[in-house]
């Protein structure tokens, strides 16, 4: 079973899903998206295709996955595979593809001297892909072993987050991981993968990119290449949202010997380059900034408790945060969530961890940020965010999502200093209110103790912690706060199911 087919099941499977409309996108005649730095000595090329793992057809999960591996990581009619590699590593360059659920991109880099030799091995690869047998096996062989042996048992995080999106996306286009599902990867065939290319890699559907040092006659040059693409047509924007709230609702996976990996979040209907945005953006950094050891919960979970690795939030998707320290490009998305990721812990300090990330969040909620908390973080963002993206390949990423956002002017790394600096703290404090719907919040939880985390989840026992070293009184009084702070969750929220079932539909 899936978890989407479990949440049209589930307690919230009564719900209709909401209707929303779709955010205005640039018209491709601006493109290609042009980034010059003078004295750069390499160029970053990309081709953003407005395709995603939401286009996959019903029953053909990974469908967009498996067609963008054929052309990063396959055989053109030029070259075989081997020789592409071959080729790419004396110029020490490289092109890749990531795919999302509404954008998929291409992106290479080389050396200003190297382009007669990068040029024709990066544009082969989605203008000539040769769609050979062997390579459509290995990749597809690829994709199912990661649903079914890595994500699913190497590694709990990254299931926990992929348990979240589908549970509260469920029937919804967004709900499979991008990789697709286990019967979805196997269904595919190779005229599947040569259909999908000829439906969603056409002219219409393409914006070139190109950022660095590179010469006045290359976008041209680069642009040209698309006409070399069928004519087609963009796809019309594919509607998803979650069900509306109906309380907090659990589900558990049941994975034997683990222990506790916990996401929990609610939808927001926030995108970037809006001012609500910026003021959320603000917000969760000095709730959970990824990787800051200084953000709230870090400090109330890690730092005073030790229980885990860290604590962090987020207000767009950040896949494979365990792998990253700066919020990835290439993952715009039309719905996003309000999400935090509780890193592996102990299975008996699960639930109280879980209390202790409820009670912060609502006290932020309830009493907003104090003004020496909202100066303090936005000064931090206003340097902080020039880590962003560091490189010409990085900031190239972050102007193909402001084409994605319909960001016009600078962009939306140009403009967040600017933004931070019109935030007012009552601005933060509404927003945050308005958006952060702590009691409609869907959890995920990866547990090698289902039955006994749903006790304690539903039950009204206190769930003290345990610590492999002593606590200050004032941390021990706190914590009896903590062990009893209030779920509000019915037993009849609370889903198990077993990881071996997990995205197989």
């Amino acid at each position: 079973m899936s978890l989407s087919s479990l949440s049209r099941r589930f307690a919230c499977g009564a719900l209709l899903l909401a209707a929303t409309a779709p955010f205005a996108r640039p018209a491709l005649a601006e493109a290609p998206i042009l980034m010059p730095v003078q004295n750069d000595p390499t160029v970053s090329f990309a081709v953003w295709f407005k395709v995603g793992s939401q286009n996959d057809p019903k029953g053909k999960e990974g469908l967009a996955a498996v067609t963008a591996g054929l052309l990063s990581e396959g055989a053109t009619t030029s070259n075989t595979y081997e020789q592409v590699l071959r080729k790419l590593y004396p110029l020490a360059s490289r092109y890749n593809l990531r795919v999302d659920k509404e954008m998929t991109v291409l992106s290479g880099r080389t050396h200003v001297d190297n382009i007669e030799a990068f040029f024709p091995l990066f544009t082969d690869a989605y203008l000539k892909p040769a769609f050979s047998e062997a390579d459509f096996e290995r990749v597809r062989t690829n994709l199912v072993n990661h649903i079914g042996t890595t994500l699913r048992y190497a590694s709990e995080e990254e299931l926990a987050k992929a348990a979240l999106t589908d549970f509260v996306y469920g029937g919804t286009p967004y709900a499979h991981p991008v990789e697709g599902t286990v019967a979805g990867l196997k269904a595919i065939t190779l005229d599947d993968v040569k259909a999908f290319y000829k439906q969603y890699y056409n002219r219409a559907n393409a914006v070139p990119a190109l950022g660095g040092g590179y010469p006045d006659s290359l976008p041209a040059r680069f642009a040209k290449t698309l006409e070399s693409l069928p004519a087609g047509k963009a796809p019309a924007p594919v509607q998803v949202a979650a069900a509306p709230g109906a309380g907090r609702q659990v589900v558990l996976v049941q994975k034997p010997g683990a222990d506790s990996s916990i996401s929990f979040g609610v939808p927001i209907p926030v995108r970037r380059g809006q001012d609500d945005f910026y003021a959320l953006w603000l917000a969760n950094s000095w709730l959970g900034e990824h990787r800051n050891s200084s953000s709230h919960l870090f400090q109330v979970i890690r730092e005073e408790r030790g229980m885990n690795y860290g604590n962090y939030s987020y207000v767009e998707a950040f896949p494979n945060g365990g792998q990253r320290n700066a919020p990835p490009s290439g993952t715009g998305r039309n719905q996003q969530l309000f999400e935090v990721w509780i890193r592996t812990l102990p299975n008996d300090n699960a639930v109280f961890a879980v209390r202790a990330a409820l009670r912060e969040i609502q006290r932020l909620i309830d009493q907003g940020m104090t003004e020496e908390e909202f100066q303090l973080t936005r000064s931090f963002l206003k340097k902080y965010h020039l880590h962003f993206a560091e490189t010409t390949e990085d900031r190239l990423g972050w102007r193909i999502d402001d084409a994605f956002y319909g960001i016009s002017g600078k962009g939306h790394l140009a403009q967040f200093a600017a933004k931070m600096d019109a935030l007012t703290r009552d601005q933060v404090n509404a927003a945050i209110k308005k958006y952060w719907k702590a009691e409609n919040l869907r959890f995920a939880i990866v547990t090698g103790e289902a039955e006994k985390i749903k006790g304690q989840l539903t039950g009204t026992a206190a769930t003290p912690p345990t610590y492999a070293s002593p606590k200050s009184d004032e941390i021990k009084a706190e914590d009896a706060k903590i062990e009893i702070y209030p779920l509000g969750i019915p037993a009849g929220a609370v889903k198990i199911v077993p990881v071996e079932t997990i995205f197989e539909h």
